[in-house]
């Protein structure tokens, strides 16, 4: 007999012992609350209806008058229909006999005296229904009695039944199943000499069919030059699996050829699913699959949660070329490079961007304690340049401009830093507000006023006709506006100018601040936007933090815009960013 069909009648047992348990419980149960139910519905309504009667000869004078003589009415009515005991029915008859009686009659003595055969009556009637209450509640305790009793050998029976069963039943699929493991266990140390034989005709023997054929295929393997090939692979495959990155191959069809455990486990992929899988099948239900095989190298560390922490990883792609050997008439032999596909790497750099985040926050706590001596210094200059507090000669004057200039620079820093240390730890805040393009130019215009009039430069604006609003952080934009002008005002001559424009073009807005300056070497032009670099200068004007433009950098793409720069040599700097218009 099939394994299947043994367990269908095993389980089949199983459902017939409990069913009939079921059905016994459920007549024994229907029977008590027969009983019970007959008991309340009838005798109680009739020992109701005669106490009812019998308050209205108590509570009444006589003669009755008519609301007595109803009321008793309806109560024997309702009496009259509830009749379910014998002798009830004749009791009930003399009870209607006496009260025409009492209605016919007007004399008091006589209707006094109705009145006592009427109680004496409702007392038989409430009598009556009392030994029928006490009778069919012995009744019903007796049925109890019964079904405890039968529904206790019942279930000791089942109880007996399926113990037997449960400790006999599994032998007919934990005895093949050992014998099995026995045999799984002997090829697993390499005994592929190793058989094994069951009688019955069922499942368990096809197995043990399937099995002594693979033995006898690995014994064959085993001595194959295949073999030595594969435990080389095995051997590959055992060093990629133990290595605690995260590492994917992909072939030149798309198919994976390896992922280890550190890789299913980032990204969530079931080993028995992706063996000979396509990449393109899995990347469709998983997305991060899908984002590292389209991006590949060129993407950020990515935030990725592994056992309930946040970690970062650094994507890392390499393509696997294999050398193609093919014959020439010209040439003895052609080397070539093929492509066999690309290998994925997950660095994991959770220790370095912790790292990093520390270095953020030890330099926003210093920029922050920093900001309020160097404060305290402009506003002790602030006092040493007041004449009240006293006279200062030329020289002295020089030097306070300097350390003024100094201060400035410090302050400067300071507040990069500090804006460095939201962007990079994510706490930038954004307050989104539609706003015209005039309005950002104007408040950064007013900011450096002063200082391109102390230089004697010329701020020229130069917008279209109809712009649309945008809609961005007026602060933030404006920052990034007043940054450019102040680097196009420290590398711009005395007398020249610089020209602001503010253009639509498409859904966008423009911003550009052009200097007539010397203009940015090509070389150093990739790396302006990087943080902490700086152009080398000639001496003549002082190079500053290196943050403003990568702050304006975050800033603008922040606010989902593009940050660019235009220079040549002897042509001077444009720089600009595109914000979409709202």
């Amino acid at each position: 007999m099939k394994v299947k069909n043994k367990l269908r009648l095993g389980f089949g047992f199983l459902f017939i012992v409990v069913l009939f348990f079921g059905a016994t419980a459920v007549y024994y149960i229907h029977d008590i609350s027969e009983n019970s139910k007959v008991i309340l519905q009838n005798n109680y309504e009739s020992l109701s209806f005669a106490r009812q009667m019998r308050g209205v000869l108590d509570n009444n004078d006589f003669p009755l008058n008519n609301s007595a003589i109803n009321k008793f009415n309806i109560y024997l009515e309702q009496q009259e229909t509830n009749i379910t005991e014998p002798g009830e029915a004749f009791l009930t008859h003399r009870l209607r006999i006496d009260f025409r009686l009492l209605m016919a009659t007007p004399e008091i003595s006589v209707q006094r005296e109705t009145a006592r055969n009427i109680r004496k009556i409702l007392s038989d009637i409430e009598n009556l229904n009392m030994q029928a209450i006490i009778r069919k509640d012995n009744k019903a305790r007796a049925s109890v009695t019964n079904a405890t009793l039968f529904l206790g050998l019942v279930g000791g029976f089942t109880f007996l039944v399926l113990f037997s069963f449960s400790v006999n039943f599994p032998g007919f699929i934990s005895k093949p199943l050992n014998t099995l493991l026995i045999g799984i266990r002997a090829i697993g140390l390499k005994n592929y000499k190793q058989r094994i034989h069951f009688d019955k005709n069922d499942e368990f023997a096809e197995v043990a069919n399937a099995f002594n054929d693979m033995a006898e295929r690995l014994d064959e393997w085993e001595n194959s030059n295949l073999s030595k090939i594969m435990s080389s692979k095995l051997r590959i495959e055992t060093i990629i699996e133990q290595m605690h990155e995260a590492i994917i191959g992909v072939n030149e069809k798309q198919e994976l050829l390896f992922v280890n455990t550190a890789a299913m486990k980032i990204l969530n992929l079931n080993a028995q699913k992706i063996e000979g899988a396509s990449a393109d099948d899995i990347a469709k239900n998983n997305e991060l699959f899908r984002y590292i095989i389209n991006e590949g190298s060129n993407i950020k560390p990515l935030k990725i949660v592994v056992d309930g922490k946040d970690s970062y990883f650094q994507m890392e792609s390499r393509e696997i070329n294999v050398p193609n050997i093919s014959s020439d008439k010209k040439q003895a032999l052609t080397f070539a490079k093929n492509s066999a596909g690309k290998v994925y790497t997950l660095r994991n750099i959770t220790e370095f961007k912790e790292r990093d985040e520390a270095k953020t926050n030890f330099i926003a706590t210093i920029s922050h304690e920093l900001k309020t001596p160097i404060s305290s210094i402009k506003m002790s200059l602030k006092l040493l340049k007041d004449e009240r507090v006293g006279h200062i000669n030329t020289e002295q004057q020089q030097l306070l401009e300097h350390i003024n200039d100094d201060n400035d620079r410090l302050l400067k820093i300071t507040s990069e830093l500090l804006e460095l240390s939201q962007v990079e730890t994510g706490n930038i805040q954004l307050n989104f507000v539609p706003v015209q393009p005039q309005e950002i130019v104007d408040y950064a215009i007013t900011s450096v006023k002063f200082q391109a009039e102390q230089k004697g430069v010329k701020l020229e604006v130069v917008n279209d006709s109809e712009l649309p609003q945008v809609n961005v952080d007026v602060e933030k934009t404006a920052w990034v506006l007043v940054n450019f002008l102040s680097n196009a005002l420290r590398y711009s001559a005395e007398k020249s100018k610089v020209i602001i424009s503010t253009i639509k073009k498409g859904n966008e807005v423009e911003f550009s601040v052009k200097d007539l300056g010397k203009g940015i070497d090509e070389q150093y032009q990739k790396r302006l936007f990087d943080r902490y670099f700086q152009v080398p200068t000639d001496g003549q004007n002082k190079s500053g933090s290196g943050l403003g433009l990568a702050i304006s950098k975050d800033f603008i793409e922040a606010q989902n815009g593009r940050i660019w720069l235009k220079s040549a040599i002897g042509e001077g700097s444009t720089f600009g960013f595109s914000l979409p218009s709202a």
